[in-house]
């Protein structure tokens, strides 16, 4: 008997769910950072068996759009709900944000098994955690409730068994040596994504998109060529900093977490272009791989 599914994480901004998929995954293939928002697309990652494959997806925060991108975004969001065979229902203990009705809606008549993650006790009392998991019992009767702390690994064993018995019988969905759907050049730039949030403050990171334009590698070394597309002048010469101070500590970041991630030396050349309103473009969207070509 060989099972197989696929298992999506949904849940507001900054709940937990890179944290979590890159437990589940055992490796680093989602951005995590302590800013709402940095994971835009939905990502793959592939665990493998003799006799399972599971399929995880992590996804963007649920939100309310405000640029076309974010309507891409939220529609790789309702096709996890959509195509799930379990359905990991993320939430952050420490946040009460309402979620977007119409996603909210899809959760409450998912014919997924659905799980709620009640996560990041490590940083609530155990009241609060007790009194979520009856909320939560109410609210969604046909649900199974787990509490965990995705950063501290508690009770991910508990979850992890759990999708395993609620896994249907399917034969592998990708080859059993593949860990992701997502080519090199792609996490590549979300590195480099990923360190300018820790970089830079407020709006710029959220600003930009990276476009890999050249991965050329060699027995010695990778050639990395990067494009960072801002939407102003003045995000340019931010980005860029005085006499250039800026933007080579950000290749610095990202260079060293490249060659942790490929295993192997990174020479990474960066260039900042000003693509105004690329966010609210249908074309430069569907470049940028947020609506379907």
């Amino acid at each position: 008997m060989h099972k197989a599914g696929f298992v999506n994480i949904v849940g507001n901004p900054n709940a937990g769910k890179s944290t979590l998929m890159n437990v589940l995954v055992g490796e680093r293939l989602s951005i995590i950072t302590p800013k709402a928002q940095t994971t835009r697309h939905r990502i793959l990652g592939i665990v493998n068996a003799d006799d399972y494959q599971i399929v995880y997806s992590d996804t963007p925060g649920m939100l309310r759009p405000r640029y076309k991108m974010h309507e891409g975004m939220m529609q790789f969001v309702g096709t996890a709900i959509s195509d799930a065979d379990v359905l990991l229902f993320m939430i952050d203990l420490t946040d009460n944000e309402p979620f977007p009705e119409d996603l909210y809606k899809r959760i409450l008549h998912t014919k997924a098994s659905l799980l709620v993650l009640l996560n990041k006790t490590d940083a609530v009392s155990g009241e609060k955690t007790q009194a979520a998991v009856a909320h939560w019992k109410a609210e969604l009767p046909n649900a199974e409730i787990f509490t965990l702390s995705a950063l501290h690994k508690t009770n991910v064993e508990q979850i992890f068994a759990r999708i395993l018995e609620l896994l249907p019988e399917h034969p592998a969905y990708y080859p059993k040596d593949e860990l992701t759907d997502k080519p090199e050049r792609f996490f590549v730039a979300e590195l480099i994504r990923e360190k300018a949030l820790e970089i830079y403050d407020k709006e710029i990171p959220y600003s930009i998109e990276v476009v890999v334009e050249e991965f050329k590698e060699t027995e010695q070394i990778i050639r990395i060529r990067a494009q960072i597309y801002t939407m102003r002048e003045t995000q340019k010469a931010i980005i860029i900093g005085h006499q250039g101070k800026a933007i080579k500590e950000l290749g610095t970041r990202a260079r060293l977490a490249m060659e942790e991630f490929l295993q192997k030396k990174v020479f990474l050349e960066m260039h900042v272009k000003v693509d105004k309103d690329w966010r609210d473009s249908e074309r430069r969207l569907k470049a940028y791989g947020y609506l379907p070509r």
